[in-house]
């Protein structure tokens, strides 16, 4: 008889049936530019949310009761008639969401793994965006892999994604050596070439490895899509117990953060807080949303409390 298998933590590791259980509670969510009045995606310094975009349809006579701003007036003033253009909304609009799974997520003190959090949070709008009919894919990047899947208006299509998001996440282990760490960049370079325009753009990180070509890529990003920020951090990076003492590795170095010293946790701190901070800098200067994830919290609760739903909190 084969061994019994150990049951998987799904603190730790998620993989396809766990995130294929979150497609009920993705119904609570909502990616459409109308948002609750206390939703982040409609703060002072967000921009909202463009929606689908509008496909050129005819030229015709004007009719009592269209829009006057839709008189096309370089025909008008040719004909000597009034002309007017006629639109409709594209029917799906395109998303891609950027999913980080490199060895800088595969780190939790108190409840998930951030790369868990990343993961859920990922799958939780991924069905959202389907249920309201647009197309979705992703692009799941580790410290050596980069998987693109462009976006499609089908079930199939997400479930390779989040097929694609459970094996980056269980490839996760404490013994993994990592020779270099991919940086942000180059997943932003193909968003940014797989996603033109009207895209709907989602980042699930820590945001280590960013530097100035880092905000470069998203303001391009943004300029001509929405681009959503999710930065995930852990508690124990923003504020450590007095007594707080860990051994971390990467399988081939180790090092001990011990909480008693000053400045180690000065260092760490300053670390973590600055990525935010970075992040929260793009929301003012190119009104990029930034909604920051805690590992240390329930996935869902998070998400409709930043999203002004009730539940949330």
């Amino acid at each position: 008889m084969p061994e019994p298998t150990t049951p998987r933590d799904p603190r730790i590791h998620t993989d396809l049936a766990h995130l294929r259980k979150l497609a009920g509670s993705a119904r609570a969510l909502s990616f459409l530019p109308r948002q609750p009045a206390r939703s982040a995606l409609n703060g002072r310094h967000a921009s909202r949310l463009r929606g689908r975009g509008l496909n050129f349809e005819e030229l015709r006579n004007y009719q009592v009761g269209d829009d006057p701003r839709t008189i096309d007036w370089k025909v008008t003033a040719r004909t000597g008639e009034p002309y007017v253009r006629v639109y409709t909304e594209e029917r799906d609009r395109p998303a891609l969401l950027l999913v980080d799974q490199r060895m800088s997520m595969f780190y939790g003190s108190q409840r998930n793994m951030k790369s868990v959090t990343a993961a859920e949070a990922a799958a939780l709008a991924a069905f959202r965006i389907r249920a309201q009919g647009d197309r979705v894919g992703g692009i799941v990047f580790t410290d050596d892999t980069l998987a693109e899947l462009r976006p499609k208006a089908s079930n199939v299509a997400l479930n390779r994604l989040l097929t694609c998001i459970a094996d980056a996440n269980c490839a996760l282990h404490a013994e993994r050596e990592v020779t270099r760490s991919m940086p942000l960049n180059r997943p932003l370079e193909a968003a940014a070439r797989i996603a033109t325009t009207g895209n709907l753009i989602l980042v699930f990180s820590d945001f280590a490895e960013v530097d100035d070509k880092t905000e470069r890529l998203v303001r391009r990003l943004a300029q001509h899509n929405d681009v959503i920020l999710f930065p995930v951090s852990d508690p124990s990076g923003l504020s450590l117990p007095e007594d707080f003492r860990i051994v971390a590795s990467d399988g081939t170095l180790q090092v001990e953060l011990d909480a008693r010293e000053a400045e180690t946790m000065r260092r760490v701190e300053e670390v973590v807080g600055s990525r935010i901070a970075r992040a929260i800098g793009w929301t003012r200067k190119y009104g990029v949303p930034v909604l920051p994830l805690s590992a240390g919290r329930e996935t869902l609760p998070q998400l409709m409390e930043l999203m002004g739903l009730r539940g949330g909190r």
